[in-house]
């Protein structure tokens, strides 16, 4: 099993997917009116697809997911070209945090980073943010679930690919309540072949997750959530 998509919900996915794809100079995979892709490869790393599908209506609560984009030497000039692509700021209070708070053209914050040695050589994606309402114990749960390892000078509540490249995972502290409504970000691993995927339904149980059954009818994968509330989508394995 391994991580292969983050998925946005959208009102317009074409809109949204090319915005992103020109933040992070990614690969087109689709563009149609209903769904946008694009691929953001990794040398040697991991490959991750960003997958943008059209919802009707605009989020009600804000994401439990978040990515903070890399702001190199200068996060200032960074700032300023995503504000030139269609991002805005938002009004919140920064503080010392070492980020600048933005959101997309759909109202999705993400953060702009600070060049920190934790975020040295990862990508244009510096982190993945997933609220947790307990770290410690979430790390060990997306430990499990995507193969990724503890990021080396990332601290106990990060995780990154195997081969220490790319973006990493963070698991951090919960701004708010225990999810519950559809996060309008949200993660898809993919089972591989040979996997059992009532195995792998027993282990998210085992560790605190457990699986969703909205009534969406016959769907090809199964849709988890974390202990945290936080949902995912199990994928079959590729033919």
């Amino acid at each position: 099993m391994y991580l292969e998509n983050l998925v946005f919900d959208a009102v317009e996915p074409q809109r949204l997917g090319r915005f992103w794809e020109a933040v992070l100079g990614t690969e087109r995979l689709t563009d149609e009116p209903d769904g946008f892709e694009t691929r953001l490869a990794v040398e040697g790393g991991p490959v991750l697809d960003l997958c943008f599908q059209r919802v009707p209506d605009p989020p009600s609560e804000r994401s439990r997911l978040h990515l903070d984009i890399a702001g190199g030497d200068r996060p200032v000039d960074e700032v300023e070209r995503l504000l030139g692509l269609g991002a805005r700021h938002l009004d919140v209070d920064q503080g010392e945090m070492p980020w600048v708070t933005l959101a997309d053209p759909e109202g999705n914050p993400f953060g702009v980073m600070e060049d920190r040695a934790a975020y040295a050589d990862t990508c244009p994606i510096a982190a993945i943010g997933i609220d947790s309402a307990d770290p410690a114990r979430d790390v060990e749960f997306w430990r499990w679930l995507t193969g990724w390892t503890r990021a080396a000078g990332g601290g106990a509540r990060s995780l990154r690919h195997p081969s220490q490249s790319g973006p990493l995972l963070e698991l951090r502290t919960e701004r708010a309540a225990k999810g519950t409504t559809k996060n309008p970000l949200h993660l898809d691993l993919r089972l591989e072949s040979g996997d059992d995927p009532d195995a792998v339904a027993a282990g998210i149980t085992e560790r605190g997750g457990h699986e969703l059954h909205p009534e969406w009818g016959e769907l090809p994968w199964r849709i988890y959530a974390d202990p945290s509330g936080n949902e995912f989508c199990v994928l079959p394995a590729r033919p």
